[in-house]
């Protein structure tokens, strides 16, 4: 089954409202492939103005995160209800620095995607091992409850839409990635993992690449027959490399 390519960016905490939109500008002006769906997930104060500018772009903005309720005393949290009325139908989930340094675990990461799924937002769900758990053999173990543990309860038809992305965290920022046949193998098995759970639904499901994705290796990640694109940090900051990437 043919899957159509994810380039999608996750800014983090970076630039400023003014500067996405500079960014936007910059980007409109350059020429990217049709064939690839292209996503960047920004920060939440600087999305009702990125989506209301990219209306006929075929650029998608999507959230970094959400909580899982609709309304309620959580400070500092944005809501896909929020979401949705601003016309932002995608969010990152599971990220791992949100499951680091914010201390989000499997069950939150599950009721926050079935959030999303009951509101029409597509979630984009990341998973991945530490160095230790890398180094100890882990790494199909860790992926495997991950995976089990974010669709607990969530039916084929819900998950029809969702998107991975197997970002493995020493990889992240630090320069070090996979060789691209070692990422094959993850997300082979990552696939595998899906069949066990939703039979031909895993044929179907877009699994990303991420941690350390650059112009001058996303060629190599793209050539292997799993990998159906990258979910990209730092090199997604700039114009000249996101559109480079989108171009591969």
């Amino acid at each position: 089954m043919e899957r159509r390519p994810i380039i999608a960016g996750n800014w983090k905490m970076n630039l400023t409202n003014s500067e996405s939109i500079k960014f936007l500008d910059q980007i409109f002006q350059m020429s990217l492939s049709d064939n690839v769906e292209k996503i960047i997930y920004a920060p939440s104060l600087f999305l009702k103005d990125m989506i209301e500018k990219v209306t006929t772009s075929g650029i998608i903005v999507g959230a970094e995160n959400c909580y899982y309720e609709d309304k309620g005393a959580y400070t500092g949290e944005i809501s896909p209800l929020m979401l949705k009325d601003i016309d932002c139908l995608d969010c990152l989930i599971g990220h791992s620095e949100r499951r680091e340094i914010f201390k989000e675990d499997d069950r939150l990461i599950n009721k926050k995607i079935k959030a999303l799924i009951k509101h029409g937002i597509r979630p984009l769900l990341c998973v991945g091992e530490s160095s230790s758990e890398k180094d100890a053999g882990l790494t199909k173990d860790k992926v495997k409850v991950q995976i089990e543990s974010a669709f607990e309860g969530l039916s084929r038809d819900d998950l029809k839409d969702i998107i991975i992305a197997y970002e493995p965290i020493w990889a992240i920022g630090t320069g070090i990635t996979p060789t691209s046949s070692e990422a094959e193998e993850t997300i082979k098995y990552i696939r595998d993992v899906i069949r066990g759970i939703h039979g031909d639904l895993a044929d179907s499901i877009r699994i990303l690449y991420g941690g350390s994705v650059k112009p001058d290796n996303i060629e190599s990640f793209m050539a292997e027959e799993n990998i159906d694109g990258a979910l990209v940090g730092g090199a997604s900051l700039n114009p000249t490399s996101y559109s480079a990437l989108v171009n591969y």
